[in-house]
């Protein structure tokens, strides 16, 4: 060997390193790169390298999350490198660059401990020659080529340096370094000595990068195709918000909204406080950013101020005529309410004017109060709205809730009025007697305000907060009864009263309106059932004995889904007719009976009328004496009221009782008892009074009151006969009682002309003024 024969680094390569374990990733031989140094014990190694033959070796950690402690914590395979150069870092640590030569395997530790040495053997590639070897070298080449272009991860030098390198082993091992492989799987790589096993492992590892690189390209074209469609759009978008800036066109939404109520706003040519607030809202909604939480909150409001009809009503020419026909052709009876409604036309005709009026229909259920409301609509051919205020205890409900509330609205009243789109439509308020009070507020007493002519022309709902006039619509209230509803109410309404209808008014409304709307719910033609005058009077005498036609009504709907049944299974065929003896078979047993009829069958009874929510009714009050301590009492459920005037009857009649020689120690040693079936029904009220003087002096004098006579009136203590209420509904009950005779009170004489002809046909009528003329019509 010659001074100037070159010696290959392999060659002089010594027994026992130095080791610097890696925690990263381990380095493949064949490599020049830097490798950052900051353990003391670390750098002590370099410092002992560079000293002598700056041969290190390079070992992977097993865990790269634990510390070493010892050299069972290291791989046995590693790299031997030789320093190139060394640098010191302002930090203490060191940058040091190598150059890796050769694979080798730890024989021995010498030193387990930090810095660690150990006794290694050099390892060579096997079997790098061979077609095979050829062909996966240029496999790998070609693939890495397809790999790294266009992709930025690859640079020229990495491309050029793979051309370069004419050792297949040493490609395998470049081409690991530089994919993104696990670490065990790189350390697995430096173990395969066989360099055709390694190749076609880190080819297995090229395709996966490919498949990888594959998905990420379709991932990142989606992304591009969805950025270039967004930008397009924005682009699109400003050339139309352009185009229309030029045109003088709205820009967006908002500008469109703003111009739209900017529009309605002209229109309406609104005036005063409401002009200025408008116009306060508008300025407030243009300049506000949409996406501010109040920008609803005033679109909303916007919103509903111009849905409003602000425009006053055109006068109508009605056709009185054919307002009339409406009336009749929907309804039967209720003259009270055709004239009402017929007079408020007839004002309207002559006035030229849309004002509304304020009416409350108060009767029975069933007796077509609601229905009505929708008559009266049609017969003046105007917009109807009907909402129900039973059970509606928040006045907010009525006058609307304030703007500041989150989902505030306005009240029913502008509701409706944004629903019908008119001034002066017809309003239905429902159930009036059925609202109740809370803390949340008193719904009656915000309906004061709704229904006075003299407020009314300026309504102001809480959510609006500005004046509008209602006083063109024209409402009509419902009720059962009066006595719930305020005072102060019931002052700004007038009253129509709907009674009860009798037999033969049951009959024609059930022949013209109820069999025909039956028929047609349950499928049937009209032709296929026919009723015999009689079947109906049998059903309003058994099965529907009420004041109103809803039971009447269910009882033909019930045989008509009967029949239905017959005809689909084809047990019988039409036409069918329901005589009264079918009524058992569809109806079963009457819930009323003939016999139930309120008779006197001895003395101390009198039949005595009474009104009540649900119509007129007839009442038997009894009365009995037992042998005993002097003493009155009463039972059947009877009211303060009605309690008070059993007690003025009773001392009356022990006042008058000379007069009918009566001995006095009939009261001494009797104790009376008055009683009114039924007793779970609570009753009330005054006009009881001379029914029960009746059957006391009944009791006393031991006579029965004549057959088929009622009474009703207030007594006084001194035997004045008092005026009493609900006449006509007592009527229609005492009729329905096949009552032939009624005592009344002479004050009550006017009420008389209100009562139908019909239902006064065959009741002769007594007014009495003291309690002596009752006496001498009662045996």
């Amino acid at each position: 060997m010659t001074d100037k024969e070159i010696i290959p680094a392999e060659q002089i390569l010594p027994n026992k390193l130095l080791v610097i374990p890696l925690i990263g990733k381990p380095i493949f031989p064949g490599i020049f790169t830097p490798i950052m140094i900051e353990s003391e014990q670390d750098i002590e190694v370099v410092e002992r390298a560079i000293s002598g033959d700056s041969i290190i070796g390079l070992i992977l950690m097993k865990n790269e999350e634990l510390e070493l402690t010892s050299a069972d914590d290291l791989y046995t395979i590693g790299t031997v490198a030789k320093i190139v150069k060394k640098i010191n870092l302002p930090d203490g640590g060191i940058n040091i660059f190598i150059s890796t030569l050769k694979r080798f395997k730890v024989k021995k530790y010498l030193s387990h401990e930090l810095p660690i040495s150990a006794a290694v053997e050099y390892l060579d590639d096997v079997n790098d020659q061979g077609i095979e070897v050829k062909a996966l070298t240029r496999s790998l080449l070609s693939e890495m080529k397809q790999l790294s272009e266009n992709n930025p991860l690859f640079s020229e030098e990495m491309r050029l340096n793979m051309v370069n390198i004419d050792h297949p082993g040493k490609i395998a091992d470049f081409i690991t370094s530089i994919l993104n492989i696990e670490r065990n799987e790189q350390q697995k790589i430096l173990e395969i000595l066989e360099v055709q096993d390694r190749m076609e492992y880190v080819l297995m590892f090229i395709k996966k990068e490919q498949e990888l690189l594959r998905i990420q390209k379709k991932i990142q074209l989606q992304i591009n195709e969805k950025i270039e469609k967004s930008q397009r759009d924005y682009f699109l978008k400003e050339e139309l918000k352009a185009i229309k800036q030029e045109l003088g066109m709205p820009v967006d939404s908002k500008s469109s909204e703003y111009l739209k109520f900017k529009e309605q706003f002209e229109s309406y040519k609104f005036e005063g406080e409401v002009k200025e607030q408008v116009e306060q809202e508008l300025e407030k909604f243009r300049l506000m950013d949409p996406n501010a939480s109040e920008f609803v909150v005033t679109r909303n409001y916007l919103d509903t101020i111009f849905s409003l009809p602000w425009k006053d009503p055109e006068p109508e020419d009605f056709d009185i005529q054919a307002s009339r026909k409406i009336l009749n052709d929907d309804h039967y009876g209720l003259e009270d309410v055709k004239t009402r409604v017929l007079e408020y036309l007839a004002i309207r005709k002559l006035k030229k004017d849309t004002k509304g009026s304020i009416v409350c229909l108060v009767g029975p259920p069933g007796v077509g109060k609601t229905s009505v409301g929708k008559s009266i609509a049609r017969a003046l051919n105007k917009k109807f709205f009907r909402f129900s205020v039973g059970g509606m205890r928040d006045e907010a409900e009525i006058k609307g809730h304030r703007r500041t509330y989150v989902g505030a609205m306005p009240g029913k009243i502008m509701q409706g009025l944004k629903i019908v789109k008119t001034r002066n439509p017809v309003f239905m308020i429902d159930e009036i007697d059925k609202m109740g009070a809370s803390f949340q507020g008193d719904p009656s007493s915000a309906l004061l305000e709704v229904l006075d002519p003299e407020q009314n022309v300026a309504f102001r709902d809480h959510y609006l907060d500005l004046p509008f006039d209602i006083s063109n619509i024209l409402f009509i209230a419902t009720a059962n009864t009066l006595d719930t509803v305020p005072r102060p109410l019931v002052d700004r309404m007038e009253v129509i009263r709907l009674s009860g209808y009798i037999q033969q008014e049951k009959v024609a409304i059930a022949t013209k309106y109820l069999i025909p709307k039956s028929l047609e719910k349950a499928g049937l033609k009209k032709k296929e059932v026919k009723y015999p005058k009689t079947t109906l009077k049998n059903i309003a005498t058994g099965y529907a004995r009420e004041a109103g036609m809803r039971n009447f009504e269910k009882a033909l709907d019930k045989i008509h889904r009967k029949i239905a049944i017959k005809i689909v299974l084809e047990e019988q065929s039409a036409p069918f007719t329901v005589t009264p003896e079918d009524l058992t078979e569809y109806l079963g047993k009457p819930v009323f009976r003939e016999d139930e009829i309120k008779k006197v069958i001895h003395p101390g009874m009198a039949i005595g009328l009474a009104w009540t929510n649900f119509g007129g009714d007839t009442l038997v009050i009894e009365a009995v004496n037992n042998p005993g301590k002097e003493g009155f009492r009463l039972t059947g459920q009877m009211g303060e009221v009605m309690q008070e005037s059993a007690n003025i009857a009773y001392t009356f009649v022990r006042h008058i009782a000379d007069k009918f020689q009566i001995p006095q120690d009939f009261w001494e040693k009797n104790q009376i008892h008055i009683h009114i079936p039924e007793g779970a029904t609570p009753k009330d009220g005054p006009s009881a009074g001379i029914t029960m003087a009746s059957c006391l002096l009944s009791l006393a004098t031991g006579k029965q009151i004549r057959k088929n006579l009622a009474m009703t009136g207030e007594l006084s203590l001194v035997g004045k006969v008092l005026p009493i209420g609900g006449l006509k509904e007592k009527t229609i009950a005492a009729r329905r009682n096949k009552i032939k005779t009624i005592i009344m009170p002479h004050q009550n004489l006017r009420d008389l002309d209100e009562i139908p002809e019909i239902v006064k046909k065959g009741i002769e009528f007594i007014p009495v003024e003291t309690m002596e003329e009752v006496i001498e019509r009662l045996f």
